[in-house]
C-alpha cells in the first residue's frame, strides 16, 4: 500500500527537496507551503499535492488537516516551516522574537496537536521535526533561533514519551549548515556595537566548510521515516557531527 507524507514549508530548501525525494520513492506527497500557486515544480508531479499553509495561523491548519486527511491515510508528517532570526538581541523588535517563535516552535507544535488524535485512533504515525544543530549547541548572534530549536529538542523529547503510549512516534532531524538560499530564508539584525562578531559569524555561514544539501538532508528523513527505530535524533552533516562530538 502506497505510504503518504505530509510536509510543511516545501517551496524550498530541505522541504523541497524531501518532497522530490518521497515522491520519487513512489509515496504520496501532500506539499504544504503560504503560496502554493507560485510552485512551479512540484506541482508538475502526479504524486504530489500541493495545499496552502501558513503554520502562524491556526484557522488555516485547522483546514489543511482536515483537506489532507480528506485525501486519505497519512503515516507521516514532517514538520519542517521555519526560518531563522539572526543578529543582535539588543537591536531585535518584539515582533521579530515573536515571530520566530510562532512560526518556528509554536508552528510545530500546533501542525503535530493537529494530527493527534488522527495518529491515536488509526494507532499508528510518525512526526518528524527539521530541528538544528543549533538545538543541540548555543552559536553566536542566534539567540532566538537557536532557543526555538531548542525548545523544539525538549518538547520533542517529553512528547516522545506521552505519544509512545498510543502508538506514535517523533524524530527530529538535527543538520548543520545546509546549502539554502539563506538570505531569502532568514531576518538579519545588526547593530554597530557587535559589527565585528556579525562579521565573523556571517562568514561562516555563507563559506562554511562541509555544508549539507537539501537533497542529503532529504535522504535522512526518508531513512527516519523507514527505518523502524525508536531513534529520537538524527544528527547529519559532516560539521554538526563534528560539533557535536
Amino acid at each position: 500500500m502506497t505510504k503518504t507524507i505530509f510536509i510543511t514549508g516545501a517551496s524550498a530548501g530541505i522541504g523541497k527537496a524531501t518532497a522530490q525525494y518521497f515522491a520519487e520513492k513512489g509515496w504520496n506527497v501532500i506539499a504544504t507551503m503560504r503560496r502554493p500557486e507560485n510552485e512551479k515544480e512540484l506541482n508538475l508531479l502526479s504524486n504530489v499535492t500541493l495545499l496552502p499553509l501558513d503554520v502562524t495561523n491556526t484557522e488555516q491548519i485547522k483546514e489543511t488537516t482536515e483537506k489532507a486527511l480528506a485525501l486519505g491515510e497519512i503515516d507521516v508528517v514532517f514538520n519542517n516551516a521555519g526560518y531563522a532570526l539572526l543578529g543582535i538581541l539588543e537591536a531585535t523588535t518584539d515582533q521579530q522574537l515573536v515571530e520566530q517563535m510562532e512560526t518556528n516552535f509554536f508552528g510545530v507544535v500546533r501542525v503535530t496537536q493537529a494530527f493527534i488524535p488522527y495518529f491515536r485512533e488509526k494507532g499508528s504515525g510518525l512526526f518528524i521535526t527539521t530541528g538544528s544543530s543549533a538545538g543541540l549547541m548555543g552559536f553566536p548572534v542566534s539567540s532566538m533561533y537557536d532557543a526555538s530549536k531548542w525548545a523544539l529538542e525538549g518538547w520533542s523529547e517529553s512528547l516522545s514519551y506521552e505519544l509512545s503510549e498510543v502508538g506514535i512516534g517523533i524524530k527530529t532531524i538535527e543538520p548543520g549548515l545546509v546549502s539554502t538560499d539563506i538570505g531569502d530564508r532568514s531576518v538579519f539584525v545588526a547593530h554597530p556595537a557587535y559589527e565585528t562578531l556579525m562579521g565573523k559569524f556571517m562568514a561562516l555561514i555563507q563559506h562554511g566548510e562541509n555544508t549539507t544539501t537539501p537533497a542529503q538532508i532529504a535522504e535522512v528523513v526518508y531513512g527516519a521515516a523507514t527505518d523502524g527505530k525508536d531513534t529520537l535524533r538524527y544528527v547529519c552533516g559532516e560539521d554538526a557531527k563534528n560539533l557535536y562530538a
